[in-house]
């Protein structure tokens, strides 16, 4: 078969992976929901699971229909990444342990809705939760030390979403779970929910070329995830990574069809270590207040 015949058909794919590749991704988050209530698997091994499908499923998509082919991670990017996941991967399952334990002690052992009631409103609860941390972390300066480490990205791709300050993950995660056990939620309901906020927050993290049309003012998009990083803060708002109604509620919403970053890191780079220093990025929380500036004009 000739180069020309080879490469054919997957130049007249590429149109319908951009449309459908988000759809796909949704679908994978209410069948593993299903089958795993319905097995009765066990649920944090489900997470992780489809964590890893995810991620795997993003990789491809940006070898496909990649946003910018220079946003691709070089093989010492990927180390470094690596070391920040494994971190964050480590630190996280300990922290998923204390908050679990805690939810278990919290959460009703027999809720008073169903689980088709109970499941959209943990997801708007914990969505709302994340949002408002999220904002917090960009105007608080010590939350900021923790969270502008993984600003200091000069590119956004799937691998390097895992590139975060371990503080700064166990305090968003045990900000929203705790939420939603403190409000009466069933353990069902926050594992739905969350399976829809990891799936969303690797999805708005990569680097690929998928429109989702108007669904950016409902749902988060690379789109608008790729403003939030930009070094303009006045158009970096988008805290919401699962759900973009809370941007437009207060006030934070900036995309526009067609509008793109000229450049995504910090506006001030010296403020931070290289994110190659995970040692130095790793203590920065800890170095003289006069060295860190917050990451938003609001």
């Amino acid at each position: 078969m000739s180069p020309e015949k080879s490469v054919g058909p997957m130049v007249g794919l590429l149109p319908f992976l951009r449309y459908s590749a988000y759809p796909v991704l949704l679908l994978s988050v209410p069948a593993a929901a299903a089958a795993t209530l319905h097995e009765h698997w066990d649920i944090g091994r489900v997470l992780v699971l489809h964590q890893i499908g995810v991620i795997g499923y993003l990789w491809a998509l940006e070898r496909l229909v990649p946003h910018r082919r220079e946003w691709h991670p070089d093989g010492r990017e990927l180390r470094c990444y690596g070391i920040y996941f494994a971190l964050t991967m480590v630190g996280g399952a300990i922290g998923q342990l204390l908050v679990a334990a805690l939810v278990a002690r919290l959460a009703p052992p027999h809720p008073t809705l169903s689980l088709r009631t109970e499941i959209p409103l943990a997801l708007l609860s914990g969505s709302l939760a994340k949002y408002l941390f999220h904002r917090w972390s960009h105007h608080q300066p010590w939350l900021w030390r923790l969270h502008g480490v993984h600003h200091g990205l000069d590119k956004v791709n799937v691998t390097n979403n895992g590139v975060n300050h371990l503080l700064d993950v166990l305090l968003g995660q045990a900000v929203v779970q705790l939420a939603l056990a403190w409000l009466g939620f069933s353990r069902e309901s926050v594992f739905c929910a969350t399976l829809f906020v990891v799936a969303q927050g690797y999805f708005v993290h990569a680097n690929i070329d998928v429109r989702i049309g108007r669904l950016n003012h409902l749902l988060g998009s690379p789109e608008q995830h790729r403003l939030h990083h930009s070094t303009d803060l006045a158009e970096s708002g988008h805290y919401g990574a699962d759900l973009a109604i809370w941007d437009h509620i207060f006030g934070s919403f900036t995309w526009r069809p067609g509008k793109v970053p000229a450049a995504v890191g910090l506006s001030d780079p010296d403020s931070f270590p290289p994110t190659t220093s995970v040692l130095a990025s790793l203590l920065h929380p800890w170095r003289p207040a006069a060295d860190a500036t917050t990451g938003s004009s609001s």
